[in-house]
């Protein structure tokens, strides 16, 4: 799962060089700023954009640049070619340029675009000026006004049809430390604004689920616990607190992925049965007793020899299920990291910790 950030001039360089080391640690792809933002004023955009730019350069990150053609004011140059010299690679095309403008621009630039306001008839036009879509991403916007943005359904739906045509798909979460001047945060999905902590990481999740390639922090910056959150979407290895039973301790700090053919009643570790290490407790063995009908959503179960090739295989409720006499309960996930659980699908991967 590919993460970004934002970046802004008016918060300076050394609040944006700090923003970036967190972002790199992080693992972070990609980066925005907006080079045309009409309270910005007084700042020497060209200097600072080329600082930005050394930045994201040296940790490895490609910035994003959202311009429009008071952009060139801005940054003393008198064409876009001048965008080219500063070293910018990405351009997010606000408003302003024709078709074949846009075109002759993707020559030099990778062009990204409002997501949301993309329409049949400009994909139709890009397509007769000789566009190469794969030069072309897909940015939804963010909203600083309250209600003005969207809905997670309505980014679905532009999602699968921008997807069709080949599109890479990128959207916002709101950050923690609020920019201005409205300090309402700057998400794409109006459910999310205000959200804070594990609630911006499933709000992420959310929006990979619905074929979001990119997800990225749309104000300055965010608490270091989301951080490290976004290392584990990085890496693709969600940490999911859990309080296990001493005799399936050994099953903290693996890496698992829940199986590509998810199941929508269980999570179920691909790696478990494969592991040489472990114990599998059976009738003859020391098994775990469960003296218990059926178990509540979050359960950790571990499949016993009585499961015969299963024997193991560890999985985790999604729901309330009937506890299976050839499974003994080995713990729960704690309650705070249960909102995780029904993101846990097709191949994506978790790590049981303390």
């Amino acid at each position: 799962m590919n993460t970004g950030f934002s970046l802004y001039c008016a918060n300076g360089y050394e609040t944006n060089a700090t923003v970036v080391a967190k972002a790199k640690a992080a693992g972070c792809r990609y980066a925005f700023t907006s080079l045309h933002i009409p309270e910005e004023e007084g700042i020497d955009y060209r200097a600072e954009t080329v600082r930005l730019l050394k930045l994201c350069k040296d940790a490895g990150i490609d910035l994003i640049a959202d311009i429009s053609p008071v952009t060139l004011r801005k940054l003393g140059i008198t064409d876009f070619t001048g965008l080219e010299e500063l070293g910018i690679t990405y351009v997010r095309l606000d408003f302003g340029f024709s078709a074949k403008e846009t075109v002759a621009l993707s020559k030099k630039f990778h062009i990204v675009f409002n997501a949301s306001t993309i329409s049949r008839e400009d994909i139709i036009a890009w397509q007769v000026a000789g566009a190469d879509f794969t030069r072309f991403t897909a940015c939804h916007n963010f909203y600083p006004k309250r209600f003005s943005a969207l809905s997670l359904e309505r980014v679905a739906k532009i999602n699968e049809r921008l997807k069709t045509q080949g599109f890479q798909t990128m959207a916002f979460v709101p950050g923690e430390i609020y920019r201005g001047p409205l300090y309402e945060g700057l998400p794409t999905v109006e459910s999310h604004r205000g959200d804070t902590g594990d609630e911006l990481v499933r709000d992420m999740l959310a929006l990979y689920d619905v074929d979001t390639d990119v997800v990225m922090i749309g104000d300055p910056d965010v608490s270091d616990g989301v951080w490290d959150r976004m290392r584990q979407l990085g890496e693709n290895c969600l940490e999911i607190r859990s309080e296990l039973l001493p005799e399936y301790e050994y099953l903290y700090g693996r890496d698992q992925h829940d199986r590509p053919d998810s199941s929508k009643q269980l999570i179920r570790s691909q790696e478990s049965r494969l592991w040489s290490d472990v114990p599998v407790y059976g009738p003859t063995g020391e098994p775990v007793e469960s003296a218990v009908e059926s178990v509540p959503v979050g359960t950790v179960l571990v499949s016993n020899s009585a499961y015969g090739r299963y024997a193991g295989e560890l999985s985790i409720a999604r729901t309330e299920l009937p506890l299976d006499v050839r499974d003994t309960v080995a713990g729960h996930v704690v309650a705070a990291d249960m909102v995780f659980l029904p993101y846990l699908h097709s191949g994506r991967g978790f790590k049981l910790i303390r």
